[in-house]
Order: structure tokens, then sequence, then C-alpha cells
């Protein structure tokens, strides 16, 4: 068998170098050369025994000195400090996030559409800036609340949701928040009834109008897309609501700047204010920290109808401190004290009896005052408009802003009083009353007012006249005055008695005409039988329309029919006069004594029949009695015959 050659590398000593050429071997020299080697390098190894059975590992005991710590181990070996602190960074890199889970991420990109996030996992998410609105000032490596919708899409994406996250932990935030007082931000979405909308934690909220600041905001919209801070005041958590509030977080600075204002107050300190809300009864004055108010009254002297007519917001003005109270912080001011009285300044020479010219300023039911000077003030008395004595109010003679010329009545420079009159101007018309207006003398006036009583008739102006309701007809009942004339109607009447002290006319309408019950007397004499019309039928009897306008009175013993029945309404029936009252202006007439007549006539006929009869009887009987001697048979049958007809006749 040829020997096989192989190339063999020469040990390098002192004496050669591996530079030189190799030197080539047989097969035999070279395993005799590897046997040399293993034999001066053999060491003695354990010897393993395997076993040829099962093992029963539970009697096997560990080795006390076994190094664990070597396992796995190569030359390159750390410390355990260094090893330590390589598995703390590793650890740190793992991640245990789950779907549906709220976590933290990083934004690490931001584009003008999107923001890329970084919640350590092996991929990033992409969120839309939309979700991050409410937020002006986000930027790259802020750190925000996003919700892992889905780990890996189908398209291996991670999905997640920044707005989602908010919802989640917003109510717990919000409750938080009012629970603790915190101060939390806020985005203001749009503009509501009687307030804004603010997103807070991916809630919307209610800011009212009147949280929004400690002085009344005019126009919400310049707040609408800002970010704010505000405090959580009210939560309904059934329905779901939450009302927050900017001011609140200013009033406790401004508390405690009206604790230093108020303390160097002083009544009749003078101070510049700024208009801050005008309202109906007043304006309430910025007095750099705390409010005061200017009630109308103390606006000006003279009459105010509206503050808004004087001032307007946001006027810078003097003021003075009228009066103020620390517990409950209010201040009173004024703004008329800054200017002198104009009653001090009234002229001197106005005394009463002189005629004064103003403007009509304020109308009320009892009068009406009239400026004669900014600040001076006259009242006209309703009762000193007009001579007239019938209730009027001052709206029928005046209204306001009508220029008036009056008479000074009185005058109370002190008391800054002045009564004034129009009626003063013109001449009492009741002067000479007696010549112009004698008892008996008849004139027209118009009708002014009608009452219960009578109807009040004014013959001109400043002279009334009562008609009493008795006078205004001689054969009508007038149940109420209303049912004869109307306010408004002219009325002629006469004058029957003049009460100048009093002012008092009474007059009447009746008497225009001659008394007709004079004549009626005749006309209805007692027995007399007139016909009638049943106009109403009562309890006590009956109404009749006689002849000549005039009604009778039927009792109701007196009207019924002679059938038994009773008279109704409308019933046209002939009545007998039982009694006529001239003075009363009353007759009293019977139906049913019409027909009670003729029976009782018929009656007094057959009794009178009777009684001639039983005359002629007697005179009959005398005569037989005288010639009884001479009686035969036939004379006896006469005389019993004639007997037999008395009996019948007493029967």
């Amino acid at each position: 068998m040829a020997e096989e050659k192989k190339e063999v590398t020469p040990e390098v000593t002192e004496n050669n170098t591996a530079a030189e050429a190799p030197v080539e071997a047989t097969k035999v020299e070279i395993e005799a050369v590897v046997e040399t080697i293993a034999e001066e390098t053999k060491e003695e190894t354990p010897k393993v025994v395997v076993p040829s059975g099962p093992v029963d590992y539970s009697k096997v005991e560990p080795l006390a000195d076994f190094d664990w710590s070597g396992i796995s181990k190569t030359d390159l070996v750390y410390t355990d400090e260094e090893f330590a602190k390589l598995e703390e960074e590793y650890v740190s890199t793992l991640t245990s996030i789950a779907d549906h889970e709220v976590v933290d991420g990083r934004i690490v990109a931001l584009t003008a559409k999107e923001a890329v996030v970084d919640i350590n996992y092996k991929s990033e998410g992409i969120i839309s800036v939309n979700e991050l609105r409410y937020n002006a000032d986000v930027k790259v490596e802020d750190i925000i609340k996003v919700y892992v919708e889905n780990l890996e899409d189908k398209n291996g994406q991670l999905i997640i949701s920044h707005k989602k996250a908010r919802m989640l932990s917003a109510w717990d935030d919000v409750n938080l928040a009012l629970e603790t007082g915190k101060v939390i931000q806020g985005f203001v979405k749009c503009r509501t009834k009687g307030g804004l909308i603010v997103d807070v934690f991916g809630i919307e909220a209610f800011l009212p109008g009147s949280q929004i600041d400690v002085k009344p905001i005019r126009d919400y919209d310049i707040y609408v897309g800002k970010n704010m801070e505000f405090k959580v005041v009210k939560i309904n958590n059934e329905f779901k609501n939450v009302v927050v509030s900017h001011k609140a977080l200013i009033e406790a600075e401004l508390e405690q700047q009206k604790v230093e204002i108020m303390s160097k107050l002083e009544k009749g300190q003078v101070l510049e204010g700024v208009v801050k809300n005008i309202t109906s009864y007043g304006v309430f004055i910025d007095l750099g920290g705390v409010d005061g108010l200017i009630h109308i009254t103390d606006l000006s002297w003279g009459r105010v109808n509206h503050p808004e007519d004087f001032v307007e917001l946001d006027q810078k003005m003097n003021v003075v401190i009228l009066d103020f109270d620390d517990n409950k912080k209010r201040i009173a001011l004024g703004l008329k004290q800054l200017q002198k009285h104009p009653w001090e300044s009234l002229d001197e020479n106005i005394k009463v009896g002189d005629k004064v010219k103003g403007k009509v300023v304020v109308m009320a039911d009892y009068g009406a005052f009239v400026e004669i000077a900014p600040g001076v003030e006259g009242l006209i008395h309703v009762s000193e408009m007009s001579w007239s004595q019938h209730l009027r109010t001052a709206q029928d003679f005046f209204k306001v802003g009508d220029e008036v010329e009056a008479v000074v009545m009185t005058l109370e420079r002190d008391e800054r009083k002045m009564s004034l009159s129009t009626r003063s101007l013109s001449t009492d018309p009741w002067e000479g009353i007696e010549a112009k207006y004698p008892v008996d003398s008849t004139h027209a006036g118009k009708v002014t007012n009608i009452s219960n009583f009578g109807v009040f008739v004014e013959l001109e102006e400043g002279i009334d006249g009562l008609i009493h309701i008795s006078d205004l007809s001689w054969n009508k009942k007038v149940n109420h005055p209303s049912e004869f004339t109307k306010v408004g109607e002219e009325m002629k009447a006469v004058v029957l008695e003049i009460d100048k002290d009093n002012r008092r006319l009474s007059l009447g309408h009746k008497q225009l005409e001659e008394n007709p019950w004079d004549v009626f007397e005749s006309v209805f004499e007692l027995g007399s039988t007139h016909k009638g019309t049943v106009t109403s039928v009562g309890e006590k009897g009956s109404v009749v329309a006689l002849p000549y306008g005039i009604e009778g009175f039927s009792p109701t013993r007196h009207s019924k029919k002679q059938d038994g029945s009773k008279l109704l309404i409308d019933d046209n029936m002939d009545f007998v006069v039982l009694e006529f009252n001239k003075d009363s202006r009353k007759i009293i007439v019977s139906h049913t004594r019409t027909f009670e007549e003729d029976a009782r006539e018929k009656a007094d006929m057959d009794k009178k029949a009777k009684v001639a009869n039983r005359a002629t009887a007697s005179r009959a009987v005398d005569s037989l009695n005288k010639k009884s001697e001479k009686s035969t048979l036939g004379d006896l049958d006469s005389l019993a015959a004639l007997k037999a007809s008395m009996e019948k006749d007493e029967k």
C-alpha cells in the first residue's frame, strides 16, 4: 500500500521559524507524533458511569460547591454590579402592553395633520392632530395618554386614540378636581346660550357667562378657541353635566384686594371709578378691585328715568362714598353729591301766588310733577288741575313732556317742597253760581258719571250736578240709571237746589214735564177696570203694564184666573184698580176681582128676589088669615101650595 503524504506544520522553536518551507511527512510519522503529544498532555479524567436502567432522581443530591454563576459564561465575564446594571437596562425596554389599555405615550413627531406617538412598543402609533386641538401648546417630546385599540391590525400597524383615553379617565379626573379644588386646563370650543362650551379632559363642560370673569362680559366670542384655566364647581353624574368657573380662580385674589381697599375707605372720600354695569335701579362702579353702587336716586338731583341717560359703560368718573358695610362688602356711592343742590340755587324772588313755567317729568294717578328748574320740582295735585268735582286722573289733563304754566300754591324751601295749581289760572266758576244757575232754571249738560243712586251731569267745566234716580222719570220705574242714559250723552235738567259751600247742585230731569200722576188720579179711579199686560211674575205677585206707561202691581191672591190658574207673563187681561197712591206713585190692581164682581152681582139679585118672594108670601098669608072664615077647600089647596113654595125658597 502506498504511503499517503501529508503536509505537517512544523513546530515553531527558537531554532527555526514559521517562514521555513513545510516538511512532508508520512501518515505513520504523523500518528506517532500525535500519540507522543497525547501522552505528554494527558490528565486523569474522572470516569462517568452510565447506568444501564432507570434512575431515581429523588435520591440524587446536588453538589454543595457547584458554581452556578459560571454556567454559560465565556472568558469575557462581567462583575455583579455591571451585570445588574445591564439587566436593569434590558428590563426597562420590555413592555406588557395589551389591547384596550390606557398608557403613556411620547410624541416623537408632529405634522400639520398627524402626531407620531411612541408607547415603548415595537412600533409607533399615529393619531390625528384634531385630537390635540384642545392643547395649542402641544409639541414633540410631550407625554400624553393614549388608548390602545389594537396592538396590530391586519397591516401590522399599532392603532391608538388620544380622545378615547381622555374620555375613559375624564370623569375620574373631573371628580378628583371637584374634591380637591384642583385647577384644570380647558379649551373653549364654542358659544352657547348663557355661556360657553369648554372641553376639559375630553368632556364638554358648561361655563356660565357669570362665571367667566368678575365683571360682566358683553362679548363671549372673544374667548372661543382659547385655552383657559378653570375650577370644577358642580357635577351632575346622573345627566353627565359639568359646570366650571374661571371667575372662581380670581375671586380669592380679589377678596384680598377688597380687604385692603375696604380698610382704607372713609365716608365722604372721593374716588375715581369705571362704570362696570348699568341696571334699572343704579350703576355699578369698579373702584379697582371692589364694586360700589350708585343708586338711581343718587345719580342726579333731577328726575332720572333710567341710568343709561346719564352714564355709559367703561366711563370713568369721580364718585363720593356715602356709606359702606365691612361685613357684606357693600359700598354706597353718590354722584349728585359732588354738585350743589339745585334748591340752594332757586331764585329767592319766587313766592306763593307767582306764576311759573316748567315741563312735566313724571305722571302719577294723584298728580303731575313739573320741573321748573334742573332738580327743582313742584307737584300739581289732580284736585288742582280742574275746578270739576267728579273723579278724574292726572292723565286726563297732562302727559310727560308737556310744557305747562302754573301758580305756586305752597313753597317750603327748607323741606324742598312746592305745590302748584293750574286751575287757579282761571276764575272759580262757583263764584256767582246763584245768578248763573238759579233754582228752577233749565240747562243742558253732558253725563260724566253714572252711579247706583243717580247721574252726574256737567253743566260747564267745574260745575257738576246730581240727578237722583228718583228724579229721572215720573212714571217709569228705573232700577239703575244706566237703563235711562249713558256716559257722554247730553241731558237736560232743572236746577232743584244749590249748596254753594259744599259745591253741590241738585238737578232733576223729570221736572221738565208736569207730574202726570195728577191726571192719572182721575183716570185710575178706585174700582175702575183697565186693560193690562203682565210683564213679570214673582212670589208676591205680578207687575202689570197699564195704559199711559203706568205700572201696577197685582198681589198673588188677585192674580188668579177664573179657571183657577195663575197669571202668566204677556197675559193681556182686565184689571180692577184696588188702590191708587199719588205720592208714592203706586197702583194696586186685581184680575180676580173682575169675575168675582159678576158672581157677586148675581148673588145679590137672587137674594133680592128671595126677599121679594118672602114679602109676597107673607102678604098672601095675612090675606088668607083674614078670609079664613070664608075659606073653601080650593082655598086650602092654594094655601098648601104657597107654603110648599116658601119652604123651597128657604131651602
